[in-house]
Parts: structure tokens; sequence; C-alpha cells
């Protein structure tokens, strides 16, 4: 037998009752300012390793073990259930949660920086900025959408679901380094850094994506169109392989993300779509094996990090899994539409998703600086439109977009407002910021023998 509590009509700032052996509380924000009672239990936990979340709006702040029981005593009913062992965690919404269009989460890395660097720090802010600037945030949309204020740091335990414990106790060494030095490169002669802050922002950018994943899920439970979530966040993550950190990446977020969706929650099939620029090599590598989570990325061929070629299709049991596909230089929002209705939606829909999970890279825009790509602001309201659609009719609406790339400050923020633009269901703005003159003939008749060969590779 096992014990839970009830509330019983406390109201005010949000709890974190800790279980007293260095277990992660989550801490969950709501809107509703009574407080709902959330019982975790892992397969990991001894039966007095049970702790409680506590879930309203405001601050959290901790409790001692005498204040938890004082609280336990005097605000709650004790009750007892028998209930199995099990590794899923129970994740109420509020009512507002399940009516909302996006919830999203805000992690900038402010301390990660480098100056000069295109993965810097400015970044986030930008997109953030933007948001306001176009009233595509709670202050002006109320219910409508939703910003998680409260999210968890991912802990040791997520991240090492994908990447190897060496490297993540490595990486937490080397920030002494860090500290003394300023930055210090953590890829050997790679473009990716580390401040004394890496690390932990890493933690909290993973973090950020995971919360979102469960009230995502949550509203999905009661609401047939959940909110599409959408982590701001940096670090990016799609190039850091099982064993370190790569192409600015340090923490694989949408590939931990996935681990935790069939963890916590049991979303077996995970479908992740990758629309950066460059190939998402390191989620390609953690799940090239695995026939239970579908990788499909589309980026330029030749570009960085030269991986992701059109015949990597999984291996083993996940044999057909990884789809990529590799366009010529020059492709731009004809081809994407077409790749779309011709690769994305018949492979997801064979695959029968339980969760989409989306690396959104805004650097395959015409002005960003690290490709050759031509996608426009409307390109990317039409995959923020399309692949919301797609997850309403095969998974219950659960969708999360994690931010890659995207380093033209002025297309990125505008290209993450269009989307949350789509996700509302109102009219693209992109006739109004984007300059067509940059544009010029795509390499049609070479994206067309790439979709042939794609199509007959995977049997679409």
């Amino acid at each position: 037998m096992q014990n839970y509590y009830r509330t019983g009509g406390l109201t005010g700032s949000s709890l974190s009752i800790p279980t007293g052996r260095g277990k992660t509380v989550y801490i969950l924000p709501s809107s509703d300012p009574t407080l709902t009672l959330l019982l975790v239990r892992f397969t990991e936990y001894d039966d007095d390793d049970d702790f409680l979340i506590i879930r309203t709006s405001g601050v959290s702040f901790p409790l001692g073990p005498r204040v938890v029981s004082l609280m336990r005593s005097r605000f709650f009913q004790k009750h007892s259930t028998s209930l199995k062992k099990h590794s899923k965690v129970s994740i109420s919404c509020s009512l507002n949660e399940s009516t909302a269009k996006v919830i999203y989460s805000v992690a900038p890395a402010m301390g990660h920086n480098k100056e000069a660097h295109p993965e810097c720090s400015l970044r986030v802010p930008a997109i953030v900025t933007a948001l306001e600037k176009v009233e595509l945030t709670p202050k002006f949309r109320g219910s409508e959408i939703i910003q998680l204020q409260d999210f968890r740091t991912a802990t040791v335990e997520d991240i090492a679901s994908v990447h190897s414990r060496s490297y993540v106790f490595g990486l937490e060494k080397a920030m002494e380094q860090a500290s003394d030095q300023g930055f210090i490169h953590i890829e050997g002669s790679g473009p990716t850094y580390a401040t004394a802050t890496t690390f932990q922002e890493s933690l909290i950018a993973a973090g950020a994506g995971l919360s979102l994943v469960d009230h995502v899920v949550a509203a999905s439970k009661v609401s047939q169109t959940p909110p599409i979530g959408f982590a701001l966040i940096r670090p990016p993550g799609h190039h850091a392989v099982p064993k370190g950190p790569m192409g600015f990446c340090v923490f694989g977020n949408v590939a931990i993300a996935a681990r935790y969706a069939q963890r916590a929650h049991g979303l077996q099939r995970v479908f992740i779509i990758d629309f950066d620029v460059h190939h998402g090599n390191g989620t390609n590598d953690a799940f090239y094996d695995d026939p239970d989570i579908f990788f499909l990325s589309t980026h330029q061929e030749g570009s960085y990090p030269g991986t992701g070629k059109i015949d990597n299709i999984g291996c083993g049991n996940g044999e057909g899994a990884t789809l990529n596909l590799p366009l010529a230089g020059g492709s731009g929002d004809i081809a994407m539409r077409t790749v779309f209705d011709e690769v994305i939606v018949p492979s997801a829909q064979r695959f029968k998703p339980d969760i989409i999970l989306v690396s959104a890279g805004y650097d395959g825009h015409v002005l960003d600086p690290l490709a050759n790509f031509q996608f426009t602001t409307g390109t990317y309201y039409m995959l923020a439109s399309n692949i919301k659609q797609l997850a309403k009719e095969l998974c219950g609406g659960r969708c999360v977009f994690f931010l890659e790339g995207g380093y033209n400050l002025k297309s990125l923020s505008d290209s993450v407002a269009d989307s949350f633009r789509a996700f509302v269901g109102e009219p693209s703005m992109a006739a109004k910021v984007d300059d067509l003159g940059y544009l010029y003939d795509e390499p049609s008749f070479k994206v067309k023998q790439a979709i042939q060969r794609i199509k007959h590779l995977h049997s679409l």
C-alpha cells in the first residue's frame, strides 16, 4: 500500500516538497490559484521515495522535512491506495492550458555566450522581443498563448538517456576551467564553446523542453486540440552526438525529449522532423537502430557536418526508421512544400506516431549567413501550420518544437513569430517582412530527382 494526499483548500504560493534524498522535484506553473496535487513515482525509487508536487501560480520555495510534515498534517488528508510501480509521470493541466493554442518556454542561456559567435546570447531575446512587438505573448493574448514560467531543470539521468555519462560528468568538470579562462572550446578545434554557466544552462534548456512535453501531453488528455509546445532555448542540440558536443550543440534536446516521452508518458512511437538547414547528425546517431523513433531530416546537400546521405536509412531493427533527404543548395519554398506533401506526410502516416517532436532550425532562410537555402518567412509558416495539422490527424495534437539554428536575428525572429501565427490560426505576415528580391530560380530538377529517389528507398 502506498500513500497519496489530497489538497484541503490551500491556495497561495507554489510549494516544493523534496524527497530528502536529492531527487528532482518538479515545479509546475498554472494560472489556476487552486492547488493541484500530483504524485510522481519512478521505478527506481523505493516505497518511501514518493514525493509530492503542488501546482499553482506564484513562486516556488523549498520546504524542510519538518515543514513538509506540518503541511501534510494541516492541509492534506491522507488516503491509501494500491498502485503498481511504474515509470510514467502523472501531470495535470489547468483549464487555460487545455484551451490554449501555444505554450512556450524561454531559456536564453545568457551566460553561455561568446562575442561575435553566430550562436550567441542575442538569439532568444530577439525572438522574445519580436513576439512582444507583434503581440503574440500572454500579455496580449490571454489564455490563447501561455508562457511556461516555472519549468524543471533536466537531471543527469535525463541527459544520460541519450549521452554517455562520461561526457556529462566531463562537461560538468570542465566548468572549472571555463570559469578560470572565461570560455573554452569543448569540441577540440570545432566551433562549440563553453563558459562557466554552460553546463547548468544546458540542463535548463533540456528541462524546458521536457516540461513542455509534460504539459502538452497533459492537455491532450482533456482536449482534442492541445496547445503546440515551443521551446525557445539554447544552446541548440541536434548536432550533439551521444559521446560529446558538436556544431554549437551541447545536449541533444529533442533526442532527450524523445526518450523522456517514451519513459515518462508511455508514448512509444516518436516522430522527429528536423528542418534545420544542417543535418541533425546527433539525433540521427542516437536512434539509428531504433524502430520506435522515426528521424526525418531535410538539409542542404554538402553542408556542415557532411552527414545525412540519402541512403542512410537506419540499421538493424531501425532500418527504414531514419530518412535523410539532402536537397541542393538554392532549394526554397517550392521544394519544401513538395517535400512535405510527398515525403513527410506519407512517412508520418505510415509510422503512426504517438507524438511529433520538431527540431526547428531557421537557418534555411534566404538571409541566413551559414547556408544556402531560399526559405522565406512564409516557408516556416507553412511548415508550422502543416505540422500542427499532421499532429492533430495522427497523434491527438501532441507536438513540441525545439529551437535549433537560425543566425540572422531578423529572419529568425520574424520566422518564429510567423510560426506562432500558424499555431493560433492567423494569416501569415510574410508578405510584409520578406524581400522576395533576394530569391532566384530553385534547382527544381535536382529536387525532383532527390524526392523520387527517397520515395523509392522508403517505398513511399
